[in-house]
């Protein structure tokens, strides 16, 4: 009965040195391991675009729906077009009018217009030569009082007409010769320019009746309909872009000493415990903030911590927005340069 008593109390002892050896290797190797590793607690972000059409116009198409992946250029809505597509038709009309008279302007009088008004004046001098026959011999008649006073006046003034007649044919055919004023050539050339820059700004609101993907993405909310009224103020589409996604933590300002932007680190998930995502540190807050209410207990809502922003490689796009996730970044590894980079994260089929 002794033995056995001895023995029961041998086994106590032998089990509190165990449970206190193991207490000691995993409490004493986990704080070893912890202080070579910062871990910190946030939730997955990515940006969120709001896409607006620059027109005032009803809705036409929408060619996309909620959880759609778009690739960035990607036609995704469009607005009525009649009504712009025809100033379009107009501005490119005036604009071909006005390259055609510039053109006409900078390419002078034709042969066979210079070759009339050569025509003109030699005629014109005839006329004049017969006119100035007529009037002299009109005059002699009427010093030896043949003809009446008034036959001398109507010769005379037809002769002062054939000589203006004369002279117009000879600025006709100047004006031919020289051509056009550079002052009306530089006049046709300025109005051509100003409507090639309305026939643009038209062709630049046809444009904007399509809405296209700024960047690849996941639409996130279909706002508006086909026939809803559409303006630069009211969003159509929300894309959220899947490219960075980082994870928003926080962090004690006794640890900053320890973070440098470019550090690795590595981002697990609740969602997928078994797996982990390489990141690194891109952006370190300088200005404290009280502690997020929604991600903290009451005692810790009144400590000041700053903002770290890790960029996290999902190539799956496993993770999304306002996961929790655990950041590791381990400590016992260089601090990268200032100005380092790091490497983008590998293509989905490659990762």
């Amino acid at each position: 009965m002794m033995n056995n008593k001895k023995l029961v109390r041998l086994g106590a002892i032998v089990l509190v040195v165990a449970v206190a050896a193991a207490a000691w290797w995993y409490f004493g190797a986990r704080e070893e391991t912890d202080a070579s590793r910062l871990v910190l607690y946030g939730n997955v972000d990515i940006r969120e675009i709001y896409l607006t059409f620059n027109n005032a116009e009803h809705i036409e198409r929408i060619l996309v729906q909620e959880g759609d992946r778009v690739r960035e250029g990607q036609l995704l809505a469009t607005l009525h077009s009649a009504r712009l597509q025809a100033e379009v038709d107009v501005a490119h009309a005036r604009v071909a009018a006005r390259k055609a008279a510039l053109a006409r302007l900078e390419a002078g009088s034709r042969q066979e217009e210079i070759a009339q008004a050569r025509a003109n004046v030699v005629a014109a001098r005839a006329r004049l030569n017969e006119a100035q026959a007529t009037f002299e011999r009109i005059q002699s008649l009427f010093k030896s009082s043949s003809v009446s006073r008034q036959q001398l006046d109507e010769a005379q003034a037809r002769l002062s007409t054939r000589r203006a007649d004369l002279k117009v044919a000879e600025e006709t055919l100047t004006l031919a010769v020289t051509g056009p004023r550079a002052e009306d050539i530089d006049e046709a050339r300025a109005m051509l320019q100003a409507d090639e820059a309305r026939l643009a700004l038209s062709r630049e609101l046809l444009q904007d009746t399509k809405l296209h993907a700024p960047a690849d993405g996941v639409v996130r909310n279909r706002i508006l309909e086909p026939g809803d009224m559409a303006s630069p103020q009211t969003p159509v589409l929300t894309l959220a872009l899947t490219d960075p996604v980082w994870v928003r933590a926080y962090a004690p300002e006794t640890v900053l000493g320890q973070l440098t932007p470019g550090m690795p680190a590595e981002v697990a998930s609740d969602s997928y415990p078994d797996k982990t995502y390489r990141g690194w540190i891109g952006f370190v807050s300088p200005t404290a903030e009280f502690t997020p209410k929604n991600v903290e207990t009451p005692e810790l809502r009144t400590r000041l911590v700053y903002q770290v922003r890790v960029y996290v490689c999902n190539p799956q796009d496993e993770l999304r927005l306002g996961m929790p996730a655990t950041v590791s970044i381990p400590l016992d590894q260089p601090k990268p340069d200032a100005g380092d980079t790091v490497s983008d994260c590998p293509e989905p089929d490659a990762a």
